[in-house]
């Protein structure tokens, strides 16, 4: 399995970067696009990598915030034949309350309509090709971690703590073990690892690959976080993004070598 990063926070020059998060994932004939970014920039940088997007057979949206959907408007336009893999609760309903204010965080409006009939939606464990997965939460309570970040999902004038069912994993089999991707893990790295475990479980989870979202957290609240992902005996955690680089420092003083960082253009095989 080949993965490249089109898209992160991390960039260079010729493969600028964005507050976001895309990925191209091949493995056995097939291509799939996890996210797109806030914007085109993703497309752009896949013609600079010479990836074909329109090639892509599947694209995954792995939660309804605007820096890992909004792409997704050009690659409809872009992709006639693809499908688009949602969680359940994905929706136009994602806010953040920022200083004191209310802040619309959600997809692009009308972008679930464009899909058309190539929306799936899913709200439980489903394998879409042989031994590739889409994984909602199981876990309950995560509405905590939504009031934690200030975000709520809003319908009308009601409005209650997010509870993430718009969130979901992709995970693929391969020879030497489970990958699993998750781009921002809002419900916690260690809570999807349980979460994939429980779902497959007797296959060793060989890596998680996504955004651990703390950019905001505490020194103390990371290097805490940093000793549960110890903990879990996976092999390989390749984040960015939402991580932030200070946090991403102390991850790779707790993990070592088994701590990676995304940036556009990194390209990993598992």
């Amino acid at each position: 399995m080949k993965m490249t990063v089109l898209v992160d926070n991390l960039g260079t020059e010729e493969l600028p970067g964005e507050w976001g998060l895309s990925l191209c994932i091949e493995q056995n004939g097939m291509r799939w696009l996890l996210d797109a970014g806030q914007s085109d920039l993703y497309l752009r940088n896949a013609r600079a990598l010479g990836i074909d997007l329109t090639l892509v057979d599947h694209a995954v949206l792995s939660h309804a915030h605007y820096d890992h959907a909004d792409g997704l408007m050009s690659f409809l336009a872009l992709n006639d034949r693809a499908d688009l893999l949602v969680a359940a609760g994905a929706g136009e309903r994602c806010w953040k309350i920022k200083d004191g204010h209310w802040k619309y965080i959600g997809i692009a409006k009308g972008l679930l309509a464009k899909a058309g009939g190539r929306l799936r939606r899913f709200s439980a464990m489903t394998q879409v090709e042989e031994g590739v997965y889409v994984l909602p939460h199981a876990a309950a309570g995560l509405e905590k971690a939504g009031l934690a970040e200030q975000m709520y999902l809003r319908d009308g004038d009601d409005a209650r703590p997010d509870d993430f069912s718009h969130e979901q994993s992709l995970v693929f089999e391969t020879s030497r073990g489970l990958v699993a991707f998750n781009s921002c893990s809002h419900a916690g790295a260690d809570v999807i690892v349980r979460e994939v475990r429980e779902a497959l479980p007797g296959r060793p989870l060989l890596a998680l690959v996504g955004g651990f979202h703390l950019y905001n957290k505490t020194p103390e609240q990371v290097r805490a976080f940093a000793a549960r992902l110890a903990g879990t005996g996976v092999e390989t955690l390749c984040t960015g993004h939402c991580t932030g680089e200070a946090a991403f420092g102390m991850l790779k003083e707790v993990l070592g070598e088994r701590a990676v960082q995304f940036r556009t253009g990194l390209v990993l095989e598992f």
